[in-house]
């Protein structure tokens, strides 16, 4: 009796059948009305619209429009001996981001040689330096960063209604799938109701679709491509009768990418390219597919053939260990290879991946037909943490070599820190951390409160990093480092903005403060006003200040009290900014005396607690003793006593 094929043997056998879609689920939705008048757009939607939008050799750009160069120059950007970026021209001469600098220049002699700005100790900002050293000098990547912002802020203008995800310096991940439904129904009105005659209500199919024109929207990844032919033309034309409203909701999808693309490149001068598609996955997959400069559309029905011929092992996630497993594994190359084994396998090949390669490689059952559910999710706008940091080439071996690092560094938080309180002034970090490696040691780390101030400084981060250095390395030389220190950072986290109304715990210590400053103002004018009256006394002329017509209370809608300020400052002769101060002061803790009674209501857990386990009979008898005899939450602090 013949042995039973093995895996390889069973995908070899296939390899002269044509690719088939039926391998594939759900390229061809039934789309109803109910999809398309949905409020919620879920990842299983069949009209959803995802695309990639990725900038061409990006660094090397952000250099090439900042020093005005042509972009039909071969550029680099280099980082000590490593490129690492390379315009399109460059790579012409088969220059990689593998070369070193040196290397490069021998395979083009004209080729356009920009290093990376960097930090120096003594300068509050990076510079350009013909000969930057990296014993003394820091790179700084701050100009790409704020060139990827701009880039994001004009997705976020030209886009209303998509969704946005940051997915890297030079990538952005943008679900249309919105801006596209409300694109459709004003297209197309007859979609706005549901005919009378429809069979099932909401739940009836879509009429036909329209004959779509892909002309200027972008590459159109062929259904059935021309072997041996990469010439994108020459590629046979598909059937309009395949057409899905899918495909519509792409083509639209496209519209919208293309223009704000186009208005990229004219008003900052950089050229993307994209990918769009119907999830993550295949939009990220798809924006390679021809560049640079380019969009390119996978519809649905086209994603068989694209994947098959693909390495599996290029697919993110699959070029590591797991990928390397299933390659020896099964005896595979590409998708199509290992989709054989899926198929072969039928109901039992999820369950042999699960035992031999974990729970968690389960997702790529799915991956290989193309089906990803992950969610585009806008990131916040404010970063929680900030992080500059240094691998030493020549490590330091004395204590007071530290500072030279920390002032570095500090330059580099200061100046981003600076930016990001441009764009939101309430911005403040809780917490300023210092991070060191010694050589094989495992990394220490010091921590702080990081304290407010009206303005950030150089002097202001590197006097909080030099008391952190202190405590953790000293600056005593007279006794050597028993390991070198390889690697420093300094980083800022716990960034966050103060909301209006609200204050820093800094504020609390500055209330009285303040009140004091404006008592004391009275109190200064009654003096002076027993001296104008001494002087009056003895013929002198006496200036008296207007009446001021400033409020000096306010009523609380809460509790129905008005809350003045005293008498003796409200009547005084003092400046109206000093009353509008007091006044503003008093209603800032009136306010957080209300936020203290209302904490004190609350249960333990705070707004919302959930419990994942109940409380034994034990501890609820504690918890009640507990609560009788004393206060809980914040309330312990107002209970006089």
């Amino acid at each position: 009796m013949d042995a039973p094929a093995g895996p390889s043997t069973r995908c070899k056998a296939r390899a002269d059948m044509k690719p088939s879609a039926d391998d594939f689920d759900d390229l061809t939705p039934n789309i109803t009305y109910r999809h398309l008048h949905a409020q919620h757009f879920g990842p299983k939607d069949p009209l959803r619209v995802i695309a990639l939008c990725d900038s061409d050799a990006f660094y090397a750009a952000c250099e090439q429009i900042r020093l005005g160069v042509d972009p039909a120059i071969p550029l680099v950007v280099r980082q000590w001996d490593s490129l690492i970026a390379v315009n399109y021209p460059a790579r012409k001469f088969g220059i990689s981001r593998m070369d070193r600098w040196d290397d490069a220049l021998k395979k083009c002699p004209k080729l356009k040689i920009v290093h990376v700005a960097t930090y120096k100790e003594g300068d509050a900002e990076p510079g350009y330096w013909e000969k930057p050293d990296t014993r003394t000098h820091k790179v700084s990547l701050d100009h790409y960063r704020r060139e990827s912002v701009k880039i994001y802020n004009m997705f976020k203008e030209g886009l209303p209604g998509a969704e946005i995800e940051k997915a890297s310096i030079d990538e952005a991940f943008i679900d249309f799938t919105r801006p596209v439904r409300e694109k459709l129904l004003e297209r197309f009105p007859y979609l706005a109701k549901v005919p009378e005659d429809a069979p099932d209500g909401l739940d009836s199919p879509l009429p036909q679709p329209p004959a779509i024109s892909w002309d200027g929207l972008g590459t159109v990844v062929p259904l059935h491509p021309t072997t041996g032919n990469d010439d994108v033309e020459a590629e046979q034309l598909e059937d309009d009768s395949l057409t899905t409203w899918s495909d519509v909701a792409l083509s639209i999808a496209a519209e919208m990418m293309g223009r704000v693309r186009a208005d990229i490149h004219t008003k900052l001068g950089y050229t993307l390219s994209a990918g769009i598609a119907r999830n993550k996955f295949l939009a990220k997959l798809s924006a390679s597919y021809r560049k640079p400069n380019v969009q390119s559309i996978l519809r649905n029905l086209a994603i068989p053939h694209y994947l098959r011929s693909m390495p599996f092992q290029k697919i993110r996630f699959l070029g590591g260990k797991l990928g390397k497993a299933l390659a020896e594994e099964y005896d595979v190359k590409t998708v199509g290879d290992l989709l054989c084994v899926a198929v072969h396998l039928a109901d039992t090949f999820a369950e042999e991946m699960q035992r031999k390669f974990g729970e968690e490689s389960i997702w790529v059952y799915e991956i290989l037909r193309g089906i990803d559910r992950t969610e585009v999710k806008e990131k916040a706008a404010i970063t929680k943490s900030m992080l500059a940091s240094k691998n030493l080439a020549q490590p330091v071996a004395k204590a007071s070599e530290g500072s030279h690092w920390i002032r570095v560094l500090a330059a580099e938080l200061a100046l981003r820190l600076n930016e990001a309180r441009e764009q939101t002034p309430g911005l403040w970090p809780k917490s300023i951390v210092l991070g060191l490696r010694q050589g094989w040691r495992t990394d220490r780390s010091k921590q702080a409160p990081f304290p407010f101030h009206r303005t950030v400084t150089v002097d202001l981060i590197a006097a909080a990093g030099d008391k952190l250095w202190k405590e953790l390395v000293g600056f005593d030389d007279s006794k050597p480092l028993q390991v070198k220190i390889t690697h420093v950072g300094l980083s800022l986290t716990g960034i966050a903005s103060n909301e209006i109304g609200q204050q820093n715990i800094e504020g609390f210590f500055k209330t009285a403060d303040i009140l004091a400053k404006a008592e004391d103002r009275v109190t200064k004018r009654k003096i002076s006003s027993v001296i104008e009256n001494k002087d009056a006394v003895a013929g002198m002329p006496v200036h008296h200040s207007s009446t001021s017509s400033v409020t000096t209370h306010f009523d609380c809608p809460r509790c129905g009290k008005r809350i003045r300020i005293s008498d003796e400052l409200d009547g005084a002769d003092i400046e109206d900014d000093i009353k509008q101060q007091a006044l503003t002061t008093l209603r800032t803790e009136h306010n957080d005396f209300h936020l203290a009674l209302d904490l004190s209501k609350l249960p333990d857990g705070g707004v919302g607690a959930v419990k994942f386990r109940p409380d034994s009979p034990k501890t609820k008898r504690v918890k009640k003793a507990i609560s009788k005899s004393k206060p809980g939450g914040i309330a312990k602090f107002l209970v006089k006593k």
